[in-house]
């Protein structure tokens, strides 16, 4: 067997965790389907709490926040009455898409300034708005260049 290389997969090397320059926090996974029933089936049988149902009118989405012990939270977003944001992503993705990241940052402006001197390309899709699910704390959605979307969470209640 070859030994493993810094830098290249499968190195077995222990690696020391960079400084968290953006001073983000990973909170949950965002699962667009077109309806809960089948990914809560899932979710339950790989032991996950599966919240309460809510309508968040200001996206216009059902979402549902299911838990793990173990796991990553997963975030089920399915749509609302009429038009929604995630309406593209189910369109195109009719069996659900992991679709978003989200983290959660104390300061969102020094945050988004990080971000621009770590030289990430990135923009703004939905600007901050009080979400039901985080308690009114403040949401905002941004499309980063190589990455895809990403959810802030304000830690502070907007």
């Amino acid at each position: 067997m070859e030994e493993p290389h810094d830098g290249e997969c499968g190195a077995s090397a222990a690696v020391t965790p960079a400084a968290n320059d953006l001073a983000l926090r990973f909170h949950h996974l965002g699962l667009a389907v077109l309806r809960l029933n089948d990914a809560a089936a899932l979710l339950r049988g790989l032991g996950y709490r599966i919240g309460e149902p809510i309508f968040d009118p200001e996206q216009n989405v059902n979402i549902t926040m299911c838990s793990h012990s173990e796991m990553p939270d997963i975030e089920v977003i399915y749509p609302g009455r009429g038009q929604s944001p995630i309406d593209a992503f189910v369109a195109r993705h009719s069996n659900g898409i992991v679709y978003h990241l989200c983290y959660v940052t104390d300061n969102l402006a020094d945050t988004l300034s990080r971000m621009s001197e770590a030289r990430l390309r990135w923009q703004c899709v939905s600007p901050p708005k009080p979400a039901i699910l985080f308690g009114g704390r403040r949401v905002s959605f941004y499309m980063v260049l190589g990455i895809g979307l990403i959810e802030i969470i304000e830690e502070a209640a907007g």
